[in-house]
């Protein structure tokens, strides 16, 4: 019985992916916002008043997972998404960025909201910890859901191109723009925020994210709980005190990784892992 080695392609997105994967992104999520501008009345009476649980505006923050899980399909079938998604299972990272995922996200909230003067409002301090376990489990399965795409497919390409930082500046801004719609809707989280605030913050936190997931190799999984824990229900509302705080912790973190973000070495640029070899008994 001899043995025969079979390979599985690695049918790699092209770089090319990158305008289709922002076209339906954008597309899915500015869509279905802009029947609830146009159309508030309409909108409200057909479908209901639009909120942060509206089907619809999970339907609208999920629109990057789709597009990728979309073009993953459509270049590698149901292999290749299998292959993608098994960059949830992905976890190490250096300790440091452990710290920062678990310590540093409440110190600058907390911190925010010293400045705002409303620390002590913070749910983690207010509230039982059974009633916030069902807002956890929500925000788990929201935004960071948005990462399947941001970062588990855009950022690999970008970085075929551009050095780590650039390429975190560049998504950090498309990320921030794709949220503008949300900005100009009353029910949504981000009504009541400023958007230039936001907007600074989270193009500190998509190079601050771009490193981490460097270092860890491309994890999709630690990018989701990065964006949860910017979300995370336990901390006080530090708008807009918080974004200018991840600006400067975004500063400290280019500073001392600039050697890593500003050389495309160490950059993760695979956007659909590489299958091992198979080994198939052959007569």
């Amino acid at each position: 019985m001899a043995q025969r080695a079979v390979h599985w392609g690695t049918a790699e997105i092209g770089s090319g992916q990158l305008i289709p994967f922002i076209a339906i992104a954008f597309s899915l999520a500015w869509g279905i916002f802009a029947i609830f501008i146009f159309a508030p009345g309409w909108a409200g009476e057909a479908f209901g008043q639009l909120s942060g649980s509206h089907p619809f505006f999970i339907l609208a923050v999920y629109a990057p997972a789709i597009a990728a899980l979309l073009l993953v399909g459509l270049r590698a079938g149901l292999s290749g998404i299998r292959r993608y998604l098994s960059r949830l299972l992905l976890w190490r990272a250096s300790a440091w960025w452990y710290a920062f995922l678990l310590l540093g996200f409440p110190a600058i909230s907390f911190a925010g909201a010293l400045i705002k003067g409303n620390a002590a409002s913070a749910p983690l301090l207010t509230e039982p910890i059974g009633a916030l376990l069902p807002a956890m489990g929500f925000m788990l399965i929201l935004g960071p859901m948005e990462e399947i795409g941001w970062r588990g497919f855009a950022l690999p390409v970008l970085q075929r191109r551009l050095a780590p930082f650039w390429a975190g500046l560049v998504l950090g801004v498309i990320w921030a723009v794709w949220h503008l719609p949300a900005f100009v809707l009353s029910g949504t989280p981000q009504a009541a925020w400023g958007f230039l605030p936001f907007f600074a913050g989270s193009v500190a936190c998509s190079v601050i994210l771009t490193a981490f997931f460097n270092n860890a190799r491309g994890s999709i999984l630690l990018a989701m709980l990065f964006h949860f824990q910017m979300n995370n229900p336990l901390w006080p509302d530090a708008q807009p005190f918080d974004m200018y705080l991840y600006v400067a912790a975004a500063a400290f973190i280019v500073w001392i990784n600039k050697r890593a973000l500003f050389n495309r070495a160490s950059a993760v640029t695979e956007v659909i892992p590489s299958a091992p070899e198979r080994v198939q008994a052959a007569s």
